[in-house]
């Protein structure tokens, strides 16, 4: 059995897509995935299973919630490998966002550089856009337009959150 992380995209925001973490754990546990567990509403879930759970997953959440989710999902390998590679993990947790993509990131860089402020830092590695946006990102024009700079769907969490999952994951082990 592997570790897997599960990030929601686009769930539980302004009545949409709603998808009860309260309900999704123990519906997936009823599927027989192991160690369900989850952090916040907006999707943060880890598991262990023996294979690949994304289409799994997708299938439950049409059959018992109405609509296709948006999913990422990652082994614990890989989350633990993202988060070590963080560039900005010595500042503040709100502050530093990581972006997850399903592909290596081609970078628009015509539209990161028309939308980055200049209090903001970033990184590309791989399948991950890693953020610094020391004033915040509520008002980022770069997180406003995040996807069309990454050329691909994306979510993102900050580093709290991050930390939060990483956590969690100590406990399936």
């Amino acid at each position: 059995m592997k570790n897997y992380i599960l990030l929601f995209r686009g769930i539980n925001v302004g009545g949409k897509n709603l998808l009860p973490m309260k309900e999704l754990v123990p519906l997936l546990t009823k599927y027989n995935f192991q160690g369900v567990s989850s952090y916040i509403q907006s999707g943060n879930v880890v598991l262990k299973c023996t294979s690949q759970p994304d289409a799994l997953v997708r299938s439950i959440v049409l059959d018992n919630f109405g609509f296709t989710v948006k999913l990422f999902s990652l082994e614990q390998a890989e989350f633990t490998a993202i988060q070590e590679a963080n560039p900005y993990k010595i500042f503040e947790g709100k502050f530093v966002h990581c972006y997850f993509c399903n592909d290596n990131i081609e970078l628009n860089q015509a539209k990161v550089d028309k939308y980055l402020a200049s209090s903001e830092s970033y990184t590309v590695i791989g399948k991950v856009f890693y953020l610094h946006a020391p004033e915040g990102i509520g008002r980022s024009k770069l997180v406003a337009n995040i996807e069309v700079c990454l050329s691909q769907p994306a979510t993102g969490r900050n580093l709290n959150t991050i930390n939060k999952i990483s956590t969690m994951l100590t406990k399936l082990a």
